[in-house]
């Protein structure tokens, strides 16, 4: 059975336990922040609409990143437990791979969702019906899950016969097909297509819907109703950009800076998956101030 064996952050062993400190709080505040989203949601009737559902989905799904990268993330730097088996490995790339790309849908059905309350708000309730939402999000759930579930296999087909060392604290596809030492042309044409049909393309279509409602906010008369129509996308706009900006960064970096540090690549990776989860719920807290007050009166109870 091949071995794999995780890395936090070279160099800096001797403090690991104080480097857990940070990390446990944003595991904490990701779950804490996006469980409190969820139990509002669920239990107030008034924010059972399109925009507070998607937003349910966007939390699920961050809470499921959170708790795929947390155990060894935690585990090395509390316990340096290194190790990790292939299988185990494998199990984790998926999660991974899969709960972004779902997170990508699902940011791009939200996209859809302020084009539809901004441009077709007559027909808004009639074309976002829960049923339809519903049929929306398990699509985004099958897709995340289907494009992603050949990968584990082919990795697994691969024969490993170097060190075998991760330059990360959890399982990617890309690190995994580096320590290969058998033909990954397969895997890698078929990682590169995963890419280019779900990331790429969820942000294509994103960038599309926020020129359509800039089209129609730019055609509005009245500046207070445009700036009104504007500032209900703000919330949606800084999850987008809290989601692909690291992963964008981090791409750049990993092939074109050949020079750059390799601690800032691993902190980029971080930033990639545990910033996101921790700020969307801060973000949609601030900027919603129907989901603020609900928190509010549910605290103060």
């Amino acid at each position: 059975m091949s071995l794999f064996l995780l890395t936090g952050m070279p160099g800096q062993e001797d403090v690991y336990l104080w480097i857990s400190v940070p990390f446990f709080l944003m595991y904490v505040i990701s779950i804490a922040g996006n469980s409190v989203i969820l139990f509002i949601i669920r239990t107030d009737t008034d924010l059972h609409e399109p925009m507070y559902i998607f937003l349910s989905m966007l939390a699920v799904t961050d809470i499921g990143l959170s708790l795929a990268t947390m155990p060894t993330t935690l585990g090395i730097f509390l316990f340096n437990a290194r190790e990790i088996s292939l299988d185990a490995c494998l199990a984790q790339l998926f999660f991974i791979h899969s709960l972004s790309h779902i997170e990508s849908s699902v940011l791009l059905l939200m996209a859809f969702d302020r084009f539809i309350a901004i441009s077709h708000p007559l027909r808004y309730a009639s074309i976002l019906t829960l049923p339809r939402i519903g049929k929306m999000g398990l699509v985004c759930v099958l897709r995340g899950v289907a494009v992603v579930f050949p990968l584990p296999f082919l990795l697994k087909c691969s024969q490993y016969c170097q060190a075998n060392v991760l330059s990360r604290s959890y399982c990617l596809n890309q690190e995994i097909m580096k320590m290969a030492c058998s033909d990954i042309r397969v895997s890698s044409i078929y990682g590169f297509f995963i890419t280019v049909s779900t990331a790429m393309l969820d942000s294509l279509l994103i960038l599309l819907s926020y020129a359509m409602i800039l089209k129609t906010v730019l055609s509005i008369a009245s500046h207070v109703e445009c700036v009104r129509a504007l500032s209900t996308c703000v919330s949606h706009l800084c999850a987008v950009l809290l989601f692909y900006t690291p992963g964008i960064g981090l791409s750049i970096v990993q092939r074109f800076g050949n020079n750059s540090s390799p601690l800032l690549q691993i902190l980029m990776g971080y930033i990639y998956l545990l910033v996101p989860p921790m700020m969307n719920p801060i973000v949609y807290s601030v900027k919603s101030k129907h989901l603020r007050a609900r928190i509010i009166r549910a605290f103060k109870k």
